[in-house]
């Protein structure tokens, strides 16, 4: 066993819960969903909404944090931060009702003014939550009550410089290993651990992938490693089978690398980074088949690599500085197209439709489509159609965030508009919008679909939204 964080823990007692029959349709008990791309496989969702939106089903007050909730059954767990505490709390997913919560203390303050709680997503297995602290604590408690099974410092035990925004790349879990983005010095970029007993299995990536590289850039032609980078990045990893083969791919702050999962064995690796020192890479790589493809904000945009048949090399099929660039939310693929929101400001983004082939930019919307004279504030700061005189939600989606269900998105803008667009590749279509209740500004964490539920979270709310009830009235 490894040794545990020198932090105390406190797990309160779990509530008694009642046994109902799971709604149809799936969990969602990892970063992004089942499947890892922010595509539900759930069927059913409404062809519109009423006006003022799917009905409520219920809400709760919660601590600050940017990680969405997962749900695996009638089992919410969300990760979230008030005080000087990070708690990993488990709820009944159709009431909001709390049935257990595992807490340890927390020093974080993030040096750019931004919230102090946690940034991963809770990973649930049928036995087990993993959590990911803000400053670096790994836990992993059981899901029946939330009693600690083993916990790590990561940020201690590979030797991890400061991120400019804490630790935010959610785990990932496959056949019993734990791979998390470290980022430690001088080779703990990823680490792979049991995942029953948190005991380091592998560790790679960093100087000897980074030292020597050619970045591109007219100076330094080569990158001449220092010791005292970061090398972690905020985007999630994720292992898809390429040619036959399992890989799992890491964005890391350099770049993009390939590893072996049993052995950590660099397959590839790949510059992608932005010259600006105050940048991070975020989203998470895209797998369709043989290609990845990479987007970030900063200047960096977008390129689209091809895995290679037997050597597993990466092609650059194409790379676009000013394309994509998306700042934290992942893009999704369909209909062989990216649909994701690129730019770095909340005035200069804008959701797009780019040809995964090549590259080009099919459409981009703002969220709202006519003339900006059309829009009013009103004495009391509410948003008002000029035309109509009604109140509006906030008519823009900002640097929002979506995921693709039953052939709709459904986009959480972040001030808090909620929106069903359709999954067009030809024009930007919106079918209906509302102002999701309690979500203000910074609603920066991704939707989460399960079993007709859908969970909202911002800074200080976790609220759920029925979309069957909706589906049955428009029957």
């Amino acid at each position: 066993m490894p040794a545990a964080d020198d932090q105390s823990t406190e797990k309160t007692a779990a509530a008694p819960t009642q046994s109902v029959a799971p709604r149809p349709g799936t969990d969602w008990p990892v970063f992004l969903g089942p499947t890892h791309d922010g595509i539900s496989q759930e069927s059913g969702v409404p062809a519109k909404w009423p006006a003022d939106g799917p009905p409520l089903l219920w809400e709760r007050e919660v601590g600050t944090g940017y990680s969405a909730p997962s749900v695996r059954g009638n089992r919410l767990v969300l990760h979230h931060r008030i005080g000087r505490e990070e708690i990993v709390e488990c709820f009944r997913a159709d009431s909001g009702e709390s049935i257990w919560e595992h807490r340890y203390p927390s020093r974080f303050v993030d040096p750019y003014g931004y919230n102090n709680g946690p940034r991963c997503s809770p990973l649930l297995t049928e036995t087990h939550c993993y959590t990911l602290g803000a400053e670096g604590h790994l836990c992993c408690v059981t899901l029946e009550d939330g009693t600690e099974v083993w916990s790590r410092n990561i940020k201690q035990d590979f030797n991890a410089p400061d991120g400019f925004f804490g630790v935010g790349a959610t785990p990932v879990l496959e056949d019993g290993r734990l791979f998390v983005l470290a980022g430690g010095q001088p080779n703990s970029g990823v680490v792979a651990l049991d995942a029953a007993t948190g005991k380091t299995l592998w560790e790679a990536v960093g100087k000897q992938t980074w030292d020597g590289e050619e970045t591109g850039w007219p100076s330094p032609e080569k990158y001449e490693w220092t010791g005292e980078e970061m090398v972690v990045s905020y985007s999630s990893p994720v292992v898809a089978t390429v040619h036959g083969r399992r890989i799992l791919f890491c964005l890391m702050r350099q770049g993009l690398v390939a590893l072996d999962p049993a052995t950590g064995k660099e397959l590839d690796h790949y510059w992608f980074r932005s010259r600006k020192y105050e940048s991070v890479n975020a989203a998470r790589p895209v797998v369709i088949g043989d290609t990845v493809f990479l987007s970030a904000a900063y200047q960096t945009g977008a390129a689209l690599l091809r895995v290679k048949p037997e050597t597993f090399e990466f092609e650059e099929v194409w790379r676009d500085p000013r394309g994509m660039g998306t700042h934290w939310s992942t893009a999704i693929y369909h209909d062989g197209h990216y649909f994701g929101f690129s730019g770095r400001h909340e005035n200069e983004a804008t959701l797009q439709c780019v040809e995964a082939k090549s590259g080009d930019l099919k459409w981009e919307t703002s969220g709202w489509e006519r003339p900006l004279t059309d829009l009013r504030q009103s004495t009391t700061g509410e948003i008002v159609d000029a035309k109509t005189g009604d109140v509006v939600p906030w008519p823009f989606y900002g640097r929002g965030s979506a995921i693709l269900a039953d052939g709709k998105f459904i986009v959480l803008g972040e001030r808090g508009t909620l929106a069903l667009v359709e999954a067009r590749t030809d024009e930007f279509v919106e079918i209906s919008r509302c102002r999701a209740p309690r979500m203000h500004y910074p609603a920066w964490t991704a939707p989460v679909l399960s079993r007709g539920r859908l969970f909202l979270r911002c800074e200080d709310a976790l609220v759920c939204l029925d979309l069957i009830e909706v589906a049955d009235d428009s029957e």
